[in-house]
Formats: structure tokens, C-alpha cells, sequence
């Protein structure tokens, strides 16, 4: 046998034929539009970031100038999104980055960006049904019903009651039904889960609309005054320091516009419609999240969301406009935000451990299709019941920022990613090209890295912890099976 090749590459060739199914009996169904790749993106991207995290993040670091912030981290966004809509229109197969670190990196760094992915998809997914689960239950508060609050919480978490009664998590059930929910409608078909996923991103979106739309009108002006507050002498807090910071915070809410990418392989005319699904639900969050966060910082002084965390930062919003009733709605858009949410991240993470598994780096299991749905079910099933312990038992603000750091690091990736396929494959078919190469790739990376760097040190220990472990997996495991692998040894 000769010398393992850690670098060994997947031609382009290659990848062309898994995408077109060349040799499989049986491959992903090819149901969805350019439309329905919008959809997935806005679906994946509108949730906890929007009503939560601007709050947050404008009473924390940013003041007023959080919508500055909304513009960087999609400024960074908008550069890696380039660098996605090229390889997607490339190599429109199943697996996103991992894919297109295969064709450009090697198998060694293919797999850690795929090991990576886990903490944007399924970790991620089990944080926002975490989410999901507190604003269920303050919903059910305020429609008069009774759940007990120890089945919403993990066994590592407590809640104070009204009268002082301090409660002990025991389970988070509704957390966990919602994974299974959402698993067992991607289970039975991506075209049944566009359709459900559409449906409730106009719902969301619609209450966005009428927020901005209504709030308007209310704004004080002296709320923008000083639109960035001078910096307390602490990185982070407030001045321009702050106006970064936040954008490293805020960068989860633009989580899930790679998450299109990874539905490639199930794409009608992926080479048209890949750019077009990336780009385009990139460039319409963008736009409602500023129009979002200078409504909010309008109307409420950003002083007044310190300490206050989920709803109620939108709620301190409304509360300075005679459209009350709008809580509620936006209870109902953040529920139905956090359902597409976890919907488009479960199929993201089921679609690239597909292609690991293909590929010989994980187990058969992971790359089994049904053969009446056309989806790999038995994926679901285990991510299901993975996420779904996660969120049952698990806090979800443990790995909150690990999700982050995860999605940035990937980023990165594509983004050198397409610098290497333009040096060593120039003359490649692009459906789409990113312009000016190099440079909007080194900005991207730059822009990624630096928030990155603003995240707290603690995330990057978690994230070497769990690279660590994907690094003993891949050792233990994906070499002594890699198809690639295999073949050097003949």
C-alpha cells in the first residue's frame, strides 16, 4: 500500500457525475425552483438573530449603530455568498463546503469543513428549537394554559416563579417535539418541505413587514442620539469596538443562506438557480434586518433592552406604539421563523453527511435514500433523534456562539476555496463567476476572521475541542474507508 495521500482531491469530472447520478440506481429527486431556494434561504436565515440578538447586541455593544453592524456582517456574508453561488453553480452536488473543500483542499480538510458543518446544522438546529420551546411557553402564558414549566427546561437549568418558587428543569419537551417534527416532514419529501417551509416564511416575513411598517411612524429621533456611543474604555462596548462585536454577534442571525447550497443535488437547474437562491435570500434578509434594527433602535431607547433577553426586546419596541396586539403576532412569527429555522438546517446537516458518507468517510447509513421519498430518511432518523436529545436535555446558550464560530471558519474555507479552483482549474465551466478574484475572496476571509477573533475566548476553546475529536474520528474511522483511500491501494 503506498503512502496515505491526506490531499488527495475529487476531480471536477467526478463531481459532476454524482450530480447528475451517473452509476447510483438511486439519487436525490430534483424538485425545487430557484423560488423555492429563495424561500429555503429566508427560511434558514429570518429567526432567533432578528428578534432576539439585535436587542441584545444594541444594548450591549452597539447602541443605535447595531444596524452598522447588520451591514458588516453582511458585507462578510454577501462576500462569502459570491464565493458559495460559484461553487454551487459549479458543482451543484450535495454537501456544500465539504464538497467544494474535497475538489479544491483535499480529503483532510474536506472532512474537518464537514465535521465543522455539524455545528452550524445540527448543533444549531437544537439551539433554536431551544428557543423555540421559551417563546411556545410564554405564548401559552398568555393564552391563559398551564404547562408545567419543568418539561420546557433541560435537567441543568432553574426558573423563578412570580411568587419566588424556584423550579427545576426536567425534560424540555416541546424543544424536542419540534425535531421530530421537522424530521419526519423532511423524511418524507423535500418538495412537501419547500412547500411547508414557503408557507411559513410568508407568515414571518409578513410580520416583519407590518412591524416596520407600523413602527415607522413612532419613531423618536432622540432615540439616535448618540447614534454610537462612546466606548466605555472596554473592547466590545459600544464605539467602533462595539460596532464589530456586535457584528460577530449578530452574525448568527445571517446563519443558513450556505444551507441553499447544501440543497443543490435536488435543485431543477442548479447552475441558473444556485446564485440566484444564495444571493437573493441573502440580499432580502439584509435589507428587512437594517429596516428591522432601525425601527426597534427608534423606538425604544437601546438602553432599555439591558438586561431583558427574547421577546421582550421587540415587545419594549411595541410597547411605545398603540399596536399592542403586535406582541402576540410576532410570538407567532418567531415560532414559525424558528420552525423553518430548524427545518432547512436538519435537511443541510442530513445533505452533508450524505456526501461524507458517499465518499466513504462516514457510515453507509448516512447515504441510504428511501426508495419512494428519495431522501436519505435514515440520516433524518438519527440527526433526529441526536438533535433531539440535544435539545431535550441540553442549555441551549452553551453552544450558542459555537454555531458562530463554526459557520465563520467554513466560510473561510470556500472563500480560499475559490481562490485555489481559479489558479488550478481556470478554464472550468462557472455558471457563475465571483467577481474580482482574488480580491472579494481575501475580503471575505478577512471580514470573517476578524469577527471571529471578537468572539469570546472560551468559544474557541469548544471549537478546538470538537475539531479535536473530529481530527480522532477521522483517524479511527474515515481513513481505513475512504473510497479515495481505497483506491490507492490497488
Amino acid at each position: 500500500m503506498s503512502k496515505y495521500n491526506y490531499f488527495a482531491k475529487k476531480s471536477l469530472t467526478v463531481l459532476l457525475e454524482e450530480a447528475e447520478g451517473v452509476g447510483e440506481k438511486i439519487n436525490l429527486k430534483k424538485t425545487l425552483s430557484a423560488s423555492s431556494l429563495v424561500m429555503l434561504g429566508i427560511g434558514a436565515i429570518i429567526g432567533a438573530g432578528l428578534f432576539s440578538i439585535t436587542g441584545y447586541a444594541a444594548a450591549n455593544n452597539a447602541g443605535p449603530a447595531v444596524t452598522i453592524s447588520f451591514v458588516i456582517a453582511a458585507i462578510a456574508c454577501a462576500f462569502a455568498g459570491l464565493c458559495y453561488a460559484e461553487f454551487a453553480s459549479m458543482i451543484p452536488i450535495a454537501g456544500s463546503a465539504y464538497t467544494y473543500s474535497f475538489a479544491t483542499m483535499g480529503e483532510v480538510i474536506a472532512w474537518i469543513i464537514g465535521w465543522d458543518l455539524v455545528l452550524e446544522y445540527a448543533v444549531g438546529a437544537a439551539t433554536v428549537s431551544i428557543s423555540w420551546s421559551a417563546y411556545l411557553i410564554k405564548l401559552f402564558k398568555d393564552l391563559g394554559i398551564n404547562f408545567p414549566v419543568q418539561y420546557a427546561l433541560s435537567p441543568f437549568q432553574t426558573y423563578t416563579l412570580e411568587d419566588g418558587t424556584l423550579i427545576y428543569g426536567i425534560i424540555n419537551l416541546p424543544a424536542a417535539f419540534v425535531v421530530i417534527l421537522m424530521s419526519l416532514l423532511l423524511m418524507r419529501g423535500t418538495q412537501e418541505s419547500a412547500l411547508v417551509n414557503a408557507i411559513v416564511v410568508i407568515v414571518k416575513v409578513g410580520i416583519v413587514l407590518l412591524f416596520i411598517t407600523l413602527g415607522w411612524s413612532y419613531i423618536n429621533p432622540s432615540n439616535y442620539t448618540p447614534y454610537i456611543p462612546e466606548n466605555t474604555g472596554t473592547f466590545g462596548e459600544y464605539g467602533w469596538s462595539g460596532i464589530v462585536r456586535a457584528a460577530g454577534v449578530i452574525f448568527f442571525a445571517y446563519i443558513g443562506f450556505d444551507a441553499v447550497s447544501t440543497a443543490a443535488q435536488e435543485a431543477k437547474n442548479p447552475k441558473r438557480d444556485m446564485p440566484i437562491g444564495i444571493l437573493g435570500s441573502l440580499a432580502i434578509c439584509t435589507l428587512l434586518y437594517i429596516l428591522f434594527a432601525h425601527v426597534m433602535t427608534g423606538l425604544a431607547h437601546y438602553t432599555e433592552f439591558k438586561g431583558i433577553d427574547g421577546i421582550a426586546p421587540v415587545a419594549t419596541a411595541i410597547q411605545k406604539t398603540p399596536y399592542q396586539w403586535l406582541s402576540r403576532g410576532i410570538i407567532f412569527a418567531i415560532l414559525a421563523g424558528y420552525m423553518s429555522v430548524i427545518l432547512v438546517m436538519l435537511m443541510g446537516q442530513s445533505r452533508v453527511f450524505f456526501s461524507m458518507s458517499k465518499d466513504g468517510l462516514l457510515p453507509p447509513i448516512f447515504s441510504e435514500v428511501h426508495p419512494t421519498w428519495q431522501t436519505p430518511w435514515k440520516s433524518n432518523l438519527l440527526f433526529c433523534l441526536f438533535v433531539g436529545l440535544f435539545a431535550a436535555f441540553v442549555p441551549g446558550h452553551i453552544v450558542g456562539e459555537m454555531t458562530s464560530i463554526g459557520t465563520l471558519f467554513a466560510f473561510i474555507l470556500v472563500c480560499v476555496g475559490v481562490i485555489i479552483m481559479r489558479k488550478t482549474q481556470p478554464n472550468a465551466p462557472r455558471a457563475f463567476k465571483t467577481p474580482l478574484v482574488p480580491f472579494v475572496p481575501i475580503l471575505g476571509i478577512l471580514c470573517c476572521l476578524a469577527m471571529m477573533i471578537s468572539l469570546p475566548f472560551d468559544t474557541w476553546l469548544r471549537l478546538i475541542a470538537w475539531m479535536t475529536l473530529g481530527v480522532i474520528i477521522y483517524f479511527g474511522y474515515s481513513i481505513k474507508h475512504s473510497k479515495i483511500g481505497r483506491e490507492q491501494s490497488k
